[in-house]
């Protein structure tokens, strides 16, 4: 499959997840109106969704049915999104754009903006409860599934990631820290985004087991492409400014190994996700080809 199909088939993925969003999710008609304005505003900014894209993938790779995964692989992108409004916040990483835009706090002020993202975390679980089970996922999977994305998103996750990140700032890490802080600041959400696609799917354990492998192995991959894009990006292609890292003085693989070398690690990376796909035969090519186009991105 080349570049092309895979960003038809990518786009594909995003249609399904918008529409369905569209359909469940509160307008500015609704009080409070300025609020769930601010929700839609980033959750509709653009992006890739690469994490609603993988739950799909993973469902495909184990022959379940797409429909049913939908409101998990829409939950993962709020999660996401609200991850990135606070991230954005003058207390953390203090940037002006996101996706091309102004940031949430620079259209909203800082304290919608916190709300929003609160909003988005707390409205992807109800929208898990309330749908997962309409959608034909059993209840015992339903709870399998919360507690994987309620998982990755905390302490021992995505937050616990962020705050480990905060904590290195101005520090000497090594390469083990570095990569402990960004399987779970990064990894978490792209583990729990193929497990639950494969526990919705009806994955086996050894289909579980695998995609967990690909999921660890590509988080680490977007991370390193991650932090060498802020150094070598077109901030017209990114939607945001260059060297964020360094100006908030964060601990990146390019500032611990160089960028020739992490260039090496992303791609051996890229090769141990794919190689862990090979039980899945054809329906991984989605997921394959995502972990290459890591390799190419521009933003």
């Amino acid at each position: 499959m080349d570049l092309q199909k895979w960003q038809e088939q990518l786009l594909a993925k995003n249609r399904l997840v918008e529409d369905w969003l569209e359909e469940v999710l509160p307008g500015p008609e609704l009080e409070p109106g300025r609020l769930h304005e601010a929700m839609l505003y980033s959750l509709f900014a653009g992006g890739k969704r690469l994490r609603p894209a993988l739950v799909l993938g993973a469902v495909e790779a184990v022959g379940g049915e797409v429909q049913a995964a939908l409101p998990a692989a829409a939950a993962l992108e709020m999660i996401h999104t609200y991850s990135l409004i606070h991230d954005d916040l003058p207390a953390m990483d203090n940037d002006d754009y996101r996706r091309g835009k102004p940031t949430n706090h620079k259209v909203f002020g800082e304290a919608t903006a916190i709300l929003a993202g609160d909003a988005l975390l707390t409205l992807a679980f109800e929208l898990l409860a309330a749908h997962l089970p309409g959608a034909g996922v059993s209840p015992e999977i339903a709870l399998r599934v919360i507690r994987e994305i309620a998982e990755a998103a905390g302490t021992q996750g995505m937050i616990g990631g962020q705050m480990a990140d905060m904590e290195a700032q101005g520090q000497q890490v090594n390469g083990e820290q570095l990569e402990k802080i960004h399987r779970r600041k990064t990894g978490a959400l792209f583990r729990a985004a193929v497990r639950v696609g494969g526990l919705i799917g009806g994955a086996t354990p050894e289909q579980l087991a695998a995609l967990s492998h690909y999921a660890e192995q590509l988080g680490l991959a977007f991370q390193i492409t991650d932090d060498i894009l802020d150094i070598t990006g077109d901030p017209a292609k990114m939607g945001k400014d260059k060297n964020s890292d360094l100006k908030n003085c964060k601990a990146t693989y390019p500032s611990l190994y160089g960028l020739e070398q992490a260039r090496i690690m992303a791609e051996k990376a890229v090769t141990a996700a794919i190689k862990t796909l090979g039980i899945f035969g054809a329906k991984a090519e989605f997921l394959k080809e995502t972990a290459l186009f890591l390799l190419k991105r521009e933003q």
